[in-house]
């Protein structure tokens, strides 16, 4: 892809694109039913959009992610962070 368009994206979300693709290289075989590896991903992903999450939250989301058993990806993440307010 082009280089501009990453520049872009980090310009307007304020995250480093390498980040981003260093995170969606680690879920690519992450076990998304071990408890330490979904608050871990939870943690880093809340680092990376800068947007603290309660220990509650944090919680609900473990939880849910666990027992849904679906593919996640950054975009569900964010949303459920999102959603948590």
């Amino acid at each position: 892809m082009d280089n501009g368009f990453f520049k872009n994206i980090e310009k307007k979300t304020g995250v480093n694109m390498k980040e981003i693709f260093d995170l969606a290289n680690s879920l690519q075989n992450a076990n998304f039913k071990d408890e330490k590896t979904v608050r871990n991903v939870i943690r880093r992903v809340s680092k990376m959009a800068n947007k603290p999450v309660s220990k509650d939250v944090e919680d609900q989301l473990v939880k849910t992610i666990i027992n849904n058993g679906k593919q996640l990806d950054l975009n569900t993440i964010a949303n459920m962070m999102n959603n948590k307010k």
